[in-house]
């Protein structure tokens, strides 16, 4: 019985998307259109990609490279989450300007805030270029006429289904971008990292920017002489809100999905890799925890890189619950069985296998290294040591470096140890007081030879893992043979697909360019007889509002408009009483990169932005499993609450178009 429903389960893993599975790319939506209209949008393919018209992508910006914003408003104000541009408001941030705590609110145009370094992107057009290439025009050719077509412009080649289809996207980039208003963490980051990827949320994660263009609305370094960017499009707003069931469309920049891994990296990736980088990073965060509790101007300095060590630790917990109580692994393991059985080809399962064994090894250790040895400076500058806040940062420092040397040294089971690395722990001790002699020669020394020497012994086992892996990134448990095999074994599932009538259902692993992904506002089981219902209000924001913890001391003003119910046309009726909704569940599909995105009705109106998956839901980019997984958005309706009663800031309403 336990194998035939194995054999059911990969015979589903096998499939293409079912239920509301996939990131489709938007220049093929016309082939998902007819589904996404029998589920209740109402509106065209040419209406969410179109070169020839102004369409929802020129609406939808990468932000900085690694999130999604959306347009608001004819005068380029831009959405996107509050921890998209956390980066952004912690820079600006000090002790006697706390915005990370108080918010931020610019009142005139000219108050809003540079930032040196970040861009937005705006999708010209995506063109397949599979023939072109296997025509012979390579790359970089197709890459340097698409980026003399205009000004900002920006273009790559990305490979879809590991290389049997190449796309070249054409993107404008944007580098004035301004901060134009930010909630109080207590509202934009409520809960912390205790809430992070759980439900019940009760999160305003929100940030608004503004691009900013040359007087002839191209992309421009920044001026004082710039002038707010005029969209082709911007997003009309819905303020009636969703309900459980209603059709809900997400378009962003999905980062990074595995769905075609074979079972033996899934099984690396559940009882190897998730559990070290676990370990290793919950002691990195239990020192830099303990100097943000210790004192307030430490809590600003280390804030960001608190959240950006947190974010992916408490995901790869989640991911590994997930892949185990889907039995991923057994799963797969059939699967690549069925795939052998019907078309034939055994050999690159085989091939795969051995190819997985024989790289483990090194990327296990480069994983361990970015963990631990990578993740320090090796230098602090004069400017650095000027600051009277390195004092205080100096013990904090040191602490990650023994903690890092600690964790390589006894971690590091699969290659031989860094020459220069175990030279130095022999002749200090111990791991730790290597570090600390490290550490001192990082502050007062950085040119020493010695320091050096361990610096480049790092960075040449670096090279050598790369080379022994012989590719340049390590996005995915990866090298160049293993992609070799994958594009065949991909393309074998696409015939197989083919064969069985699925053409052109299976949908390419995300790589950071815009997808489409679509279905309904749903809760979910989340245990037996345990509901969880897919909306959350302020209500329960008040509940869990607690003065004595910095996650969750809510703004005095929120609690007095709550007492009041003074909600204006923000406010809603549940069970008899007035209340604001805060938060939502959908069962689109999303991963990271789609932070910020925007979360579309049926007649792609903005009803919410997406900010995060429920715990349950992090294995999806390994497996989606369409009965849990669950991506949450915070409401428009919510966000604009905030500009407008606790931001005082309603005069950025009125740029936008409410319906």
């Amino acid at each position: 019985m336990k194998r035939t429903l194995l054999t059911l389960f990969s015979l589903l893993l096998l499939c293409p998307a079912r239920a509301d599975e996939g990131m489709w790319l938007p220049s093929l939506i016309s082939h998902r259109i007819h589904d996404m209209r029998a589920k209740g949008f109402r509106l065209t393919a040419e209406d969410i990609y179109s070169i020839n018209k102004a369409s929802m992508k020129d609406a939808v910006v990468l932000f900085g490279g690694g999130c999604t914003g959306e347009l608001v408003s004819p005068e380029g104000l831009l959405l996107t989450n509050h921890h998209c541009g956390y980066g952004a408001i912690q820079r600006h941030s000090s002790v006697e300007n706390d915005y990370l705590t108080h918010g931020f609110w610019a009142r005139t145009r000219s108050e809003e805030l540079p930032n040196e370094g970040l861009n937005v992107k705006f999708l010209v057009r995506m063109e397949d270029v599979t023939n072109r290439i296997a025509a012979g025009e390579t790359a970089e050719e197709l890459i340097c006429k698409a980026e003399a077509e205009g000004k900002g412009y920006k273009a790559v080649v990305e490979q879809m289904y590991y290389g049997n289809q190449q796309f070249l996207f054409l993107y404008e980039q944007f580098d004035d971008v301004r901060l134009v208003a930010a909630p109080p963490s207590s509202i934009g980051k409520f809960g912390g990292d205790t809430d992070n990827w759980i439900w019940p949320r009760h999160t305003g994660d929100f940030s608004v920017f503004r691009i900013y263009a040359g007087p002839d609305n191209k992309p421009a370094a920044y001026s004082r002489d710039n002038v707010p960017y005029r969209p082709k499009k911007h997003f009309t707003i819905s303020t009636k809100g969703v309900q459980e069931g209603d059709f809900t469309m997400i378009y962003g920049f999905p980062g990074n999905t595995q769905q075609y891994l074979l079972s033996d990296a899934v099984k690396y990736i559940a009882e190897v890799s998730d559990p070290m980088k676990i370990a290793i990073r919950t002691g990195r965060l239990d020192i830099i925890a303990r100097a943000q509790a210790s004192d307030p101007a430490l809590r600003i300095h280390y804030a960001a890189r608190h959240a950006a060590i947190a974010n992916a630790w408490k995901k790869w917990q989640g991911e590994v619950l997930g892949l185990k109580r889907l039995n991923t692994c057994e799963k797969k393991a059939a699967a690549e069985k069925h795939f052998a059985q019907a078309t034939g080809d055994s050999e690159v399962i085989a091939l795969l296998r051995e190819e997985i064994k024989r790289t483990l090894p090194y990327y296990y250790t480069r994983e361990l290294l970015g963990e631990t040895l990578l993740t320090l400076g090796y230098a602090y500058t004069e400017e650095e040591k000027a600051d009277p806040l390195f004092a205080k940062r100096e013990a904090v420092e040191r602490a990650l470096y023994r903690l890092a040397f600690s964790e390589y040294a006894s971690r590091n089971t699969h290659l031989e140890p860094i020459g220069q690395f175990q030279a130095g722990v022999e002749q200090y001790g111990s791991p730790e007081a290597y570090a600390d002699h490290i550490f001192v020669l990082a502050v007062n020394d950085p040119q020493n030879e010695e320091l050096k020497a361990l610096k480049a012994a790092i960075a040449a086992l670096h090279t050598r893992i790369l080379e022994e892996l012989g590719t340049k990134t390590l996005r995915n448990f990866n090298s160049a043979r293993m992609n070799e095999l994958y594009a065949r074994y991909v393309e074998g599932l696409r015939r197989l697909a083919a064969r069985e009538g699925r053409e052109g259902e299976m949908f390419p692993d995300a790589n950071l360019t815009l997808r489409v992904a679509y279905g309904s506002v749903a809760g979910y089981e989340y245990a037996d007889g345990e509901y969880h219902k897919p909306l959350t209000t302020l209500d329960g924001i008040i509940a869990k509002d607690d003065p004595a913890v910095y996650d969750y001391d809510i703004p005095q003003s929120l609690r007095e408009l709550h007492a009041s119910k003074d909600y204006g046309r923000w406010g809603i009726e549940i069970d008899g009483h007035r209340t604001v909704p805060v938060c939502f569940l959908a069962t689109n599909h999303t991963t990271g990169g789609n932070s910020g995105s925007p979360i579309l009705n049926a007649h792609g109106e903005l009803v919410g932005i997406n900010f995060d998956r429920t715990w349950r839901s992090t294995m999806s980019d390994i497996e989606f499993d369409p009965t849990i997984c669950r991506n949450i958005a915070v409401d428009i309706r919510y966000v604009l609450l905030v500009i407008d009663r606790i931001g005082n800031a309603g005069y950025l309403i009125d740029e936008m178009t409410l319906r």
